[in-house]
């Protein structure tokens, strides 16, 4: 049985896509089988992973909306163990169609479980809102992950995403855990970096991951090569900083099962 993380937050440009497939492919490099879910109508994970959009034939648009089987939706990536249920454009309608259907808030809850035996861990890339799509993800999730950006406003909307997570505990997914606050974008020369740092460090403590990942021009080139950093550069800090997150978690997990 697989553990799920929704990896959200309503503000853009935080780092959640360069988790999302960092993250999955230093967990798949350390042998675990790894689901990644592009949960955005933006659709940049999937052409980060390197596939053509307008090759997608179906996506989490069909397993959401027309009852798709996920096994033939999922895309097998470049790194091995690293598998995609690719997004599409078609992605912005289904917040409008799902509206009426039952369970709406279930659906993608109900599809993964077809795959949950099949990975160690699945990731939701979640679009930056807070609509349908993202709430979704989060009642499907065991726990989520919070990308925060090392600048001025990164605390800024934090509350609202907390008070959705527990309106998600309370009503639709009480076992719904915080995994964690990741900090990105950090430059250390920067005393506003440091401050952001010590900031939600002060206010998240043992919530915040230790592992700090660095601004990193190889990690901002990777997409565009449709390769994750590790597969890019494996030397450079943002390959380094990602496996290290990768373990952090790795090690959390032991603990508690042990």
């Amino acid at each position: 049985m697989s553990k799920v993380f929704a990896i959200a937050n309503q503000k853009g440009g935080v780092g959640k896509t360069t988790t999302s497939i960092n993250l999955g492919a230093s967990l798949a490099v350390l042998e675990k089988r790894i689901l990644l879910i592009d949960a955005d109508p933006q659709a940049n994970c999937t052409s980060g992973l390197g596939f053509e959009l307008r090759n997608i034939e179906k996506s989490i648009y069909d397993c959401l909306t027309d009852d798709v089987e996920p096994k033939d939706v999922i895309l097998k990536t470049s790194t091995d163990g690293l598998d995609l249920i690719p997004s599409h454009i078609d992605l912005v309608g289904a917040e409008i169609e799902l509206l009426n259907q039952d369970q709406r808030e279930y659906r993608m809850k109900s599809f993964l479980a077809k795959v949950q035996n099949d990975y160690d861990y699945i990731m939701i890339d979640c679009s930056p809102s807070l609509g349908l799509l993202t709430v979704n993800a989060l009642t499907a999730a065991d726990a989520v992950i919070i990308p925060v950006q090392c600048e001025y406003f990164a605390l800024e909307g934090l509350g609202k995403l907390l008070n959705t997570v527990k309106m998600i505990q309370a009503r639709l997914n009480p076992q719904l855990q915080i995994e964690g606050f990741l900090l990105t974008m950090y430059d250390s020369r920067l005393r506003l970096s440091n401050q952001v740092v010590e900031e939600v460090r002060q206010h998240f403590q043992d919530m915040v991951f230790k592992t700090l990942i660095l601004r990193n021009i190889r990690l901002s080139e990777a997409p565009s090569f449709g390769k994750p950093v590790i597969q890019y550069d494996a030397a450079s800090n943002g390959a380094i900083n990602y496996l290290n997150l990768a373990k952090e978690i790795l090690e959390k997990d032991a603990k508690l099962s042990a």
